[in-house]
């Protein structure tokens, strides 16, 4: 069964118009004591965060899923944070313990032959593929910051406050990631 996303507005929520200009951390009180709008303001901040870091380490096909069951388990765990400003920080740890699990608890699959009739894949969904598994490969400092940098489109300050760093920090993350991702992808094409 599905989970409807959590963002979607009840008909009796009212969900501000631009959620950026509320506090974090006063959204999560609200959130803390009932209000479903104020949470679904939270998805609605910090889903791009989450899809990231989930994409950094699960399959790409997986990762919606993960997604509805990182902000599910938040909802339900949210009386537990007590401090409220530290939400990002909170949902993006959850993120990556709910892609251990997911990684923990998948079952190894054999690939289908070519002569299984299917659909061949796209160029643009082959390249993204690539991608991702060099994004994988690098160390778990980089994969982060550059999977939010490039996928999410997220700037460097948005990144160092979503992630709970500096922003010179993420500066010098990007700037080494990237030359690590041009490394393995240009080794994968003369070798692969």
């Amino acid at each position: 069964m599905r989970v409807r996303p959590l963002a979607e507005p009840t008909a009796t929520a009212v969900i501000p118009s631009d959620v950026r200009t509320i506090d974090t951390a006063a959204l999560v009180g609200a959130a803390q004591t009932g209000d479903r709008a104020a949470f679904g303001a939270l998805y609605e901040r910090f889903a791009r965060l989450v899809h990231g870091v989930l994409l950094a380490s699960a399959p790409r096909d997986d990762v919606p899923d993960l997604v509805q069951d990182v902000f599910l388990r938040a909802l339900r765990q949210l009386h537990t944070l007590r401090e409220p400003a530290a939400f990002g920080g909170w949902i993006a740890t959850m993120a990556r313990n709910e892609a251990r699990m997911h990684h923990r608890s998948s079952r190894p699959t054999e690939a289908l032959s070519d002569q299984v009739a299917g659909s061949t894949p796209s160029p643009e969904t082959t390249a993204m593929d690539d991608v991702l598994r060099a994004l994988r490969a690098l160390p778990e400092r980089y994969r982060e910051p550059l999977t939010l940098r490039l996928v999410e489109q997220m700037g460097g300050e948005e990144i160092a406050r979503t992630l709970g760093l500096t922003h010179g920090t993420v500066r010098v993350y990007l700037h080494h990631g990237i030359r690590l991702l041009r490394e393995q992808l240009g080794h994968e094409t003369t070798h692969g």
